[in-house]
């Protein structure tokens, strides 16, 4: 029996990317949902002509937004991914295999053994490809329904299986997050932001120490401890903006701890 796959996706504001990535499910994927957070530019429009169903929500919550969207699907089995990620042609034949081993683009006798799978990510940086650094990593994003939990978190939510039955597939989700400095910086902007609400609301504590100190040290771990340097000297602006994420996050910690910044940053 073919088992229904649906495609989920959270958007904002994702027109530069989004058609690639819906592109890339069409044939996989027996429906998309998509949660958008009131978009201002063409992404629910370029959504619609990939006849997504799309839901407006508005959410700060990455985690709570993504439980939201997947309530709203109908298949067997879950695909979350992101408006700048693309599923690679290698990892669509292996996704459709294993969902459906009869009926396969290519023959196949893989059967179904896990609740939920590891997909590894080929990042890419200006479009050239990164291989180390902290840019080689897996996600858990593909999933059998109500087989995972979701963490809430204001960024880098994560996806726990309930029952640790976890495979690894071998192709790749393509995944294009960084694709000029204005966009990178305003993206890392984002970040920093809504990881110092985070840290503070899980009651860490910022200090000067941690505002000097650890943006050297995350350049260091990135480029020379993870060997980062082997992608190329290309990726040295990558790095200082992960150095300039941690310098955001505990300044803007110590904002909230010294209350200058607007309540309404610490709510969730």
């Amino acid at each position: 029996m073919k088992r229904k796959l649906s495609g989920v996706m959270i958007t904002k504001n994702a027109e530069g990317t989004i058609g690639q990535s819906l592109k890339s499910l069409e044939g996989l994927a027996d429906e998309i949902i998509i949660v958008d957070d009131h978009s201002t530019d063409r992404t629910t429009e370029i959504a619609r002509k990939f006849k997504a169903k799309i839901y407006d929500h508005q959410e700060t919550d990455y985690g709570k937004q993504k439980q939201y969207a997947i309530e709203k699907t109908s298949g067997d089995w879950i695909l979350i991914l992101d408006s700048d990620e693309i599923v690679s042609e290698g990892l669509r034949e292996e996704i459709y295999t294993t969902l459906n081993p009869s009926a396969s683009f290519r023959a196949s006798t893989k059967h179904v053994t896990h609740d939920a799978y590891l997909i590894s990510f080929q990042n890419h940086f200006f479009g050239k490809q990164l291989k180390h650094g902290g840019e080689d990593y897996k996600k858990l994003i593909f999933f059998k329904r109500d087989s995972v939990k979701i963490d809430p978190a204001l960024v880098h939510e994560k996806f726990e299986s309930k029952s640790g039955n976890i495979g690894v597939l071998k192709n790749k989700m393509l995944h294009y997050s960084y694709r000029s400095l204005p966009q990178m910086f305003a993206k890392f902007t984002d970040y920093g932001i809504r990881e110092a609400r985070q840290k503070h609301l899980k009651g860490e504590k910022s200090s000067l120490v941690k505002v000097f100190l650890y943006p050297p040290h995350m350049f260091w771990a990135r480029f020379i401890k993870d060997k980062g340097y082997r992608d190329g000297f290309f990726r040295i602006p990558l790095d200082l903006g992960f150095a300039y994420i941690e310098f955001l996050t505990y300044v803007f910690m110590l904002c909230l701890e010294l209350r200058l910044c607007p309540r309404s940053w610490v709510k969730s």
